[in-house]
């Protein structure tokens, strides 16, 4: 086995250190983990190129080719395609019947999702020394539930899966469902730890006072979450698993 420093330097363009990282990890009783990204690639094989071209068709069969702008129409985000709408129609039954498209592409996504490099191993790892650990994702909780589940993980988190309302005022950077995780766990935020890969992720963490740790692979991913102040980041979650095992 490698020390438990291995691997933990900082990804290009950090500040950060292999002491940083350490420290944030040893000292959360309670994990918060985005969804797509940290623990899987949602939209692995079923692309979210398509599913938001399906949302944007389904609009426009509706006669509501006019409701998006066109760079809203050719995103490539189905999670923008929604935002979007409910911005301007908040609360409607156009929103909750667009959501619920979502959320069956989503349950689609999730039998076909990758998981995240060494994110399997690492979840058992925490779970087995003692934290708890909570889904906190603009995801549908469903979606992220029927995923778990397959990966026989869904233990590690239940009940503590908190993901996309039909509110949608509610997602991330709106730290909502950090505040349900906190308190449905009874943890003070100091005492937690949020990984996320996105500015939305470290908005939310920041609103909420929870530590962060971003989760970047590839430059891509870096760079907004180092232009958003994340202060540490990892581009694998191997090191990770190192300093728990150590």
């Amino acid at each position: 086995m490698t020390s438990d420093t291995a691997g933990t330097e900082p990804v290009a363009g950090g500040t950060d250190s292999a002491q940083d990282v350490r420290e944030l990890i040893t000292r959360a009783r309670v994990v918060l983990w985005d969804f797509d990204g940290p623990v899987c690639r949602l939209f692995a094989r079923h692309k979210a190129e398509r599913v938001a071209a399906e949302l944007v068709e389904w609009l426009e069969g509706r006669g509501l080719h006019g409701l998006l702008t066109r760079s809203e129409r050719e995103s490539v985000d189905p999670h923008g395609v929604l935002n979007a709408v409910g911005r301007r129609h908040p609360e409607s039954d156009l929103v909750t019947e667009l959501e619920e498209r979502l959320t069956h592409e989503e349950l689609r996504a999730a039998d076909s999702a990758w998981p995240t490099p060494w994110a399997d191993p690492l979840i058992r790892t925490w779970t087995a020394v003692g934290s708890r650990l909570a889904i906190t994702t603009n995801n549908s909780p469903r979606a992220v539930r029927a995923y778990l589940a397959g990966r026989g993980l869904l233990g590690c988190f239940a009940p503590h899966v908190y993901g996309r309302s039909q509110d949608l005022s509610l997602l991330k950077p709106d730290p909502h469902c950090l505040v349900r995780a906190l308190n449905s766990t009874g943890t003070t935020p100091s005492d937690a730890l949020m990984i996320g890969d996105s500015p939305s992720d470290l908005a939310a963490a920041c609103r909420a006072g929870v530590p962060f740790l971003g989760y970047a692979h590839g430059e891509a991913k870096v760079k907004p979450l180092r232009a958003a102040g994340a202060k540490a980041v990892v581009g694998s979650l191997e090191p990770l698993l190192h300093v728990l095992r150590a």
